[in-house]
Order: C-alpha cells, then structure tokens, then sequence
C-alpha cells in the first residue's frame, strides 16, 4: 500500500487530544477540499507491505496507532492493516466520509470520520449512510470556516440521531474566529466539542 508517513506525536484534534500516538499517513484522496491541510498526501507515497509497516510501527513503540490519509479507505490492504494492528494495538481511522465505513464500524476501533461543509466545496460527495452507522464510541468532525458551515452542520446534527461525539474544528483563516464558534455553540445547546 502507498504510505505518505509514519510518525509519533500528540493527537492534535478531536476526543484523544493531547495522547501520544503513532500516525500512518496513507497516500492518495478521492477529494479535494478547499482547506485541505494535507496536500502533500493526495499523491504519491512509498509503496509498504504491511509487514513493513508493521515493522515501523513496533519500533516506535506506542500502544495507540491513528490510521489517517489522505483517503486510508482507498488502499487495498487497509483491513487486513487494521486487523493485524487491533491485536496489540489502540486504533482509530480517519476517514473523510465519501466512503462506505460499514467495514470499519464491524471492529473495536474508533470511526473519526469527516463531514464535509460548504467551504470544502466537497460537501456533496458525503456518504450520508455513514452517519447513521457511527457509534458511541465513534467521533463526526466538522471542519467551520464560517456561518455557513455552522449552519450546514447544525442541519446535520438535528437530522440525524447521532450517538457518537462531535467535534466542530475552526479553520485558522475562517470568517468565524473560535471565539464567535463557541458563543454560537453554547448559544444553540450544542453537545459539541469546539
């Protein structure tokens, strides 16, 4: 399978913020989003069996591995990645919701799925059949950039019976600082983290 990256850092977004993490970053997206801020993904990569894969994750030792992309959902070999890193290890799977999730949501792993606004200009490439399949232990992103984005998403949340937790994510150069995020968050009732 095609890998951009491996690395250990912290978790910078969403429900396991802060917790070291081993990322592999797999190459290749089916999307292209306006504030994409992994474009260097979207092509190429080193080709890595998963045994090489295996192999660098193990080095760095760490008990929790984020599978993320570009569009990890793409690669061929992405379960049989998964299944063989759920015997030892934490994972979670960002996924950009275009993609049929289904396969995911079968294993104890956490879905991190993107929900894409208007301000991506991918919004009409959502799976909408993937929201009803997350689960409480599953987390829904949405990227804001401004009014319309909040709205787009609160439209979303209030048409669906969602169970997992929802993150809204400021866009550093959005028309809707962080500030003006919150109070309209806390102003609506939302049970959203920001």
């Amino acid at each position: 399978m095609k890998i951009t990256e491996i690395f250990h850092s912290l978790q910078g977004e969403g429900i396991k913020i802060g917790l070291p993490t081993t990322f592999v970053r797999t190459s290749s997206c089916n999307l292209r989003c306006e504030w994409c801020d992994t474009r260097y993904a979207w092509e190429g990569g080193e080709e890595m069996d998963i045994s090489e894969i295996m192999e660098k994750i193990d080095e760095i030792g760490c008990s929790r591995v984020c599978i993320t992309g570009g569009e990890p959902l793409l690669q061929d070999d992405i379960l049989s990645l998964i299944d063989q890193l759920l015997e030892n290890y934490e994972i979670s799977v960002e996924t950009n919701g275009s993609i049929d999730i289904s396969e995911l949501v079968e294993r104890d792993l956490m879905v991190s799925m993107d929900y894409k606004t208007p301000s991506s200009k991918m919004n009409n490439k959502m799976r909408k059949e993937n929201l009803n399949l997350l689960r409480k232990t599953d987390q829904l992103k949405f990227v804001i950039s401004d009014k319309k984005d909040y709205n787009f998403s609160l439209n979303v949340i209030e048409s669906f019976d969602l169970e997992c937790k929802t993150i809204f994510q400021p866009v550093e150069e959005g028309d809707l600082d962080i500030k003006e995020l919150a109070e309209s968050v806390l102003e609506d009732g939302l049970d959203v983290r920001v």
